[in-house]
């Protein structure tokens, strides 16, 4: 009899998903993500590198002042963008790498909130976003909560993202962040330890709140106000350059986007254009944006390298897909002057409960034969 219940006990410890508690039984308190190197109590695993994932490093036991245990994760962002892409983001997993292909994951039905402690090595350091959830696929997650961008110092300290009112039964992507090399220029390290899902009855579900105005697109090179990420090239995407640091004579701050469209039909389109999305790489298949409700325009400053230099759109909104932009507005086409100007998008009338793609530009060959090179700064909703 006790050899059939240690058999028993190995068996149900061998299980991958976590089986929901029966009617009546007391349900667990915390579900750990990640507590110490090769914890017990831990869940999940961090295998999920994404974006530019050869600028990471992760040392998964780092000793030197750890906020609790032995160990914490010591992660190294290089933001040298060796795939191109200019963001990366870890995350962890159940079981490791399963992007929505696998079954796996954790029912948490119960828990309501998801405690981390975080510090930077040197402060101002800055995380684009922590997510949980968010996984497609086959088997999907249940949900996708998110906070950010958030700026850490270099003591530790608790964050917290309310899970109140979110459908847990199904959570394959336990936890991640995501951060821009715009944020970070020079790179980032920072240290993640004692992750853990918690049920908390006093948290209460909220709902997505209207943004405060001004709330800006691009700001500043590292801005931690900057939202949404230039991340939708279309048409001839290969005739284009972004550089979101430039230091040719910006119009405010110590920096602005500078953009170069050589015209050389890379792609066969005769035209190019770039979307600055939330999350990145979001054309609607992702539940993602933000309420700007509150806003009458959107204003930005543009100037053309030589002047004359051909927009045919500026635009805000516009985005399809299962989650789609709730209105877009527009305004084109603009004549660059070699000076800078303001330019402002009327909003007022237009549902922005919902928008995904914060801005957006189209050039074409037609009318930009010898292709063109033109600025951006201060883009932001007011």
């Amino acid at each position: 009899m006790k050899r059939f219940a240690i058999v028993l006990t190995a068996l149900v410890l061998a299980m991958p998903m976590c089986v929901l508690a029966e009617e009546g039984a007391d349900k667990p308190k915390e579900f750990v993500v990640y507590l110490d190197k090769n914890a017990r109590e831990n869940h999940y695993i961090p295998s999920g590198w994404m974006g530019d994932h050869g600028d990471i490093k992760l040392n998964d036991q780092y000793m030197k002042d750890p906020h609790s245990g032995k160990t914490c994760m010591e992660f190294v962002y290089s933001a040298e963008k060796v795939q191109g892409q200019g963001w990366a983001g870890a995350y962890w997993q159940n079981p490791a790498n399963n992007w929505g292909n696998k079954k796996g994951g954790f029912d948490l039905t119960g828990m309501t909130k998801l405690t981390f402690w975080a510090r930077g090595a040197n402060g101002n350091e800055k995380i684009q976003k922590f997510v949980i959830g968010g996984i497609d696929g086959t088997y999907p997650d249940s949900a996708r909560v998110e906070m950010g961008p958030i700026e850490l110092t270099d003591t530790w300290k608790e964050y917290t993202i309310n899970l109140a009112g979110y459908d847990l039964s199904s959570i394959s992507g336990g936890f991640s962040w995501v951060t821009t090399a715009d944020l970070n220029p020079e790179g980032a390290t920072f240290y993640i330890d004692d992750v853990k899902y918690e049920a908390d009855p006093s948290m209460k579900p909220e709902g997505k709140m209207a943004e405060k105005m001004p709330f800006y697109v691009f700001a500043d090179r590292g801005s931690i106000n900057n939202h949404f990420i230039p991340s939708g090239w279309m048409g001839d995407y290969g005739d284009l350059k972004y550089q979101g640091a430039s230091q040719e004579d910006p119009y405010l701050g110590d920096s602005c986007i500078k953009i170069i469209y050589n015209g050389e039909a890379t792609q066969g389109a005769r035209w190019a254009g770039m979307f600055w999305q939330n999350p990145a790489n979001n054309w609607g298949d992702i539940d993602g944006g933000f309420d700007i409700s509150k806003a009458t325009k959107l204003s930005f400053w543009a100037r053309g390298e030589k002047g004359e230099e051909r927009i045919e759109e500026f635009k805000v909104g516009g985005i399809m897909g299962e989650y789609y932009d709730s209105d877009s507005a527009a305004i084109g086409p603009v004549i660059l002057n070699k000076e800078w100007t303001q330019y402002t998008i009327d909003l007022k009338g237009k549902d922005m409960s919902y928008i995904i793609g914060g801005f957006v530009w189209s050039a074409n060959i037609d009318n930009n034969p010898e292709g063109a090179t033109f600025y951006l700064d201060e883009i932001k909703f007011e």
